[in-house]
């Protein structure tokens, strides 16, 4: 029974104050009653924890879509990390489109000039959404994770005492318009001296004064203490700001990572499928200055079937049943690298002059090219052919 009387008495008590704090915010608003100011270094670091909060939000999210712009995607692991289960582990777009040129290559034959330089694209591919993985990974551990982590704990924690010190505000400017008003009825009835009855209600209004006088004290103290915590959380912002630093920085340098494994892996795809020649236009003109294949009769294929990083595909060459047809050999100059697929072939290196002759039987898209000692099949369409 008196655990319940205690409950009743503490809702009353909170209703009371709830009350109370409504009235006061509502006089506020309508211009009827004044209004605590906080001092201005606290209004200062008020607004820049504030600023932090907005800005961090939209920062993390921004970098969230930049990592991860599927949207779906996103959703889904979300939903996993707020189970607390990991997601399921899927391709993403770089090894996707890897392993479709992996498999496209195979079945178009390894040994064609497409097939092989599908493959090697395929592979340069995968290496890159490897390396996409580990940004991923390490932005979220250094970068977002720390930004999220402000979000949730400590701006939640600043957000509460904040709205602490404004319910100590509310109090502290009822305790002082309910003292301004016990003063005000004190006055009014000293002024009265004429029954005896009045002369009790003067005792009464300087009770009441006692009453709000001490309330007033009680409120003043509660509100500096509330007031120096708030200030105390709020100087960790430069804190977090210096923090947040270290993570940009952390940030920053997985990008550089990412992007110089990328750039490596495309020089590396380069040199695999041969350098571009300085006698060809490229498809963005960027080598506006050099003759077009038109005008090259003795080049292996007067226009590119296609070009990726610097690969040219050629269709075979005009005097390709010359070349055929003629039982010696002949010189010719090798237009990219090439990497022998098997025993069979023989390596290249572009600009490099090799001996080619034409073999009975053989596929019409290959001759056989020999350097020293070394022997084997090449693609005519990495050739160039001497007079």
């Amino acid at each position: 029974m008196n655990i319940m009387d205690f409950n009743v008495k503490k809702l009353a008590a909170d209703a009371g104050t709830f009350l109370s704090r409504a009235v006061q915010f509502t006089e506020e608003k309508l211009g009827q009653a004044e209004k605590t100011e906080l001092d201005a270094h606290l209004e200062n670091l008020l607004s820049k924890a504030e600023c932090t909060k907005i800005w961090t939000e939209k920062i993390m999210k921004q970098t969230e879509v930049l990592l991860q712009p599927n949207p779906n995607a996103r959703i889904e692991e979300f939903v996993y990390e707020k189970l607390d289960r990991k997601a399921p582990s899927r391709s993403n777009n770089p090894e996707l489109l890897g392993q479709y040129m992996i498999d496209a290559g195979t079945e178009f034959g390894p040994g064609t000039a497409y097939g092989n330089a599908l493959i090697k694209c395929g592979e340069t591919q995968k290496r890159i959404g490897t390396a996409d993985r580990e940004l991923i990974q390490t932005s979220a551990l250094n970068f977002l994770t720390p930004l999220r982590n402000f979000i949730e704990g400590d701006y939640k924690t600043i957000a509460k005492e904040r709205k602490l010190l404004q319910n100590k505000r509310l109090d502290l400017d009822a305790a002082k318009t309910r003292l301004k008003k016990a003063k005000a009825a004190e006055a009014r009835n000293s002024q009265l001296n004429s029954a005896r009855l009045e002369g009790d209600n003067i005792m009464i209004w300087a009770e009441e004064v006692t009453k709000s006088e001490q309330e007033l004290r009680t409120t003043q103290s509660e509100f500096d203490r509330q007031a120096e915590i708030t200030r105390l959380l709020l100087e960790g912002i430069s804190s977090t700001h210096a923090h947040h630093l270290r993570c940009l920085n952390d940030f920053v340098e997985a990008q550089m990572t990412y992007y110089a494994q990328c750039y490596q892996y495309m020089l590396d795809l380069q040199k695999q499928l041969g350098s571009f020649p300085s006698n060809y236009l490229c498809n963005n003109n960027q080598t506006a200055a050099t003759p077009t294949p038109s005008v090259l009769p003795n080049v292996i294929g007067s226009s590119a079937m296609a070009s990726t990083s610097g690969l040219v595909i050629t269709p075979p060459p005009a005097n390709l049943n010359d070349v055929k047809e003629y039982n010696g050999s002949r010189k010719a100059r090798v237009l990219y690298d090439y990497d022998a697929a098997n025993s069979t072939e023989l390596s290249l290196l572009a600009d490099e002059v090799i001996t080619v002759f034409s073999v009975v039987g053989m596929d019409s898209d290959w001759l056989m090219g020999e350097r020293g000692n070394q022997k084997g099949k090449v693609p005519i369409t990495y050739l160039e052919l001497l007079n």
